[in-house]
């Protein structure tokens, strides 16, 4: 398939990104790839946004926004989706740039692989074994592929978690899944970022939790899943709600008293049933030990201790690099020893 006339759909959800969003826009009018329309979705900001929209889409005939009233980036998201007609799609957020051949390297990937799914960025795709979701800044979509499951789409009224529980649903309907760690993404760190603002609040994060597993319920009973996809299910319940919420969110006691239930009757009665020993096996040894305690202060105390020697381990690698003279062989080794380090 010729790549020189398939258009690509860029869909930026916009919320009071006045700062930043011309920056975003101009990056995706740099494209080295000339044939992308850029869809703005506009969600009922306050500020200057929606001004930027119009300039933008008065001057590009490649630009048109769409105004609504402030429902969310999933609502957001959808409706671009919606109004879009590119072959491919992909999603940028307001505030962040990507690089100018990023779309064309994205796209030569996806059609020498016949790709329903292009994995995006060094730090996602090092996971390619075991790759549960993804962040929309990391996923390069086929709409025809997207067209074969219309029910799959970003999650209403959830924030954080819409991304990952999207592509989690789409990696497992498909294994025509493709990676591009050379893709250069700019994610922009401030304090205003929606994700920053939403996982300070534990209370809302939490009641929103029963929704994702609600949502996933419906989802692997509908496609007869639970058998066949458990582990690409135990590994995305270890990531979001254990990892990135249990562990690093500053929940209360009662909280954490409530997701460690919430989570343990999950696996327990979806789950772990259906998986494997070899599969198991794959799960981080503070999850497994997480499942099988009696309560909150006998995970604790093993985590405690299970972090301070993971710790003390690195710290030991990071010492003994000193002595490799090889500096490449060195940065490729402290990042390898990092990101080991970071997972569970």
């Amino acid at each position: 398939m010729q790549s020189d006339k398939l258009l690509i759909s860029v869909i930026i959800p916009i919320y009071n990104q006045e700062l930043f969003l011309e920056e975003s826009i101009q990056s995706v009018l740099k494209q080295s790839y000339p044939f992308v329309e850029l869809i703005l979705v506009n969600d009922g900001s306050t500020d200057r946004s929606l001004d930027i929209c119009i300039k933008y889409s008065s001057q590009y005939g490649n630009v048109r926004y769409i105004e609504q009233v402030n429902s969310g980036v999933s609502v957001a998201r959808n409706r671009g989706l919606q109004e879009s007609t590119g072959a491919y799609v992909f999603f940028l957020d307001g505030d962040d740039t990507i690089a100018t051949e990023f779309l064309e390297e994205a796209l030569a990937i996806a059609l020498n692989n016949e790709s329903d799914f292009v994995a995006i960025g060094e730090d996602y795709c090092f996971r390619s074994r075991h790759m549960m979701a993804l962040p929309t800044c990391a996923m390069f979509l086929k709409t025809d592929f997207l067209k074969k499951h219309p029910d799959i789409n970003f999650p209403i009224g959830i924030q954080p978690c819409e991304d990952g529980l999207f592509s989690h649903q789409l990696l497992a309907l498909t294994d025509k899944v493709s990676l591009y760690p050379e893709g250069k993404y700019h994610y922009r760190q401030h304090d205003f970022q929606n994700h920053i603002i939403i996982n300070q609040n534990t209370s809302k994060v939490l009641a929103q939790i029963p929704q994702w597993l609600s949502l996933l319920k419906e989802f692997y009973t509908r496609n007869n899943f639970y058998k066949s996809h458990a582990l690409h299910l135990a590994l995305f319940i270890e990531h979001e709600p254990f990892e990135l919420r249990y562990i690093r969110m500053p929940f209360d006691d009662e909280q954490r008293m409530q997701l460690f239930d919430l989570i343990k009757v999950f696996m327990h009665e979806k789950v772990l049933p259906n998986l494997n020993t070899d599969e198991k096996a794959q799960l981080s040894v503070p999850f497994l030990y997480f499942l099988e305690s009696k309560d909150l202060k006998s995970f604790d105390t093993f985590y405690i201790d299970y972090k301070r020697k993971k710790t003390k381990k690195f710290k030991t690698q990071l010492f003994l690099l000193k002595f490799i003279p090889l500096s490449k062989f060195r940065r490729s080794l402290r990042k390898k020893f990092s990101r080991k380090f970071h997972q569970l």
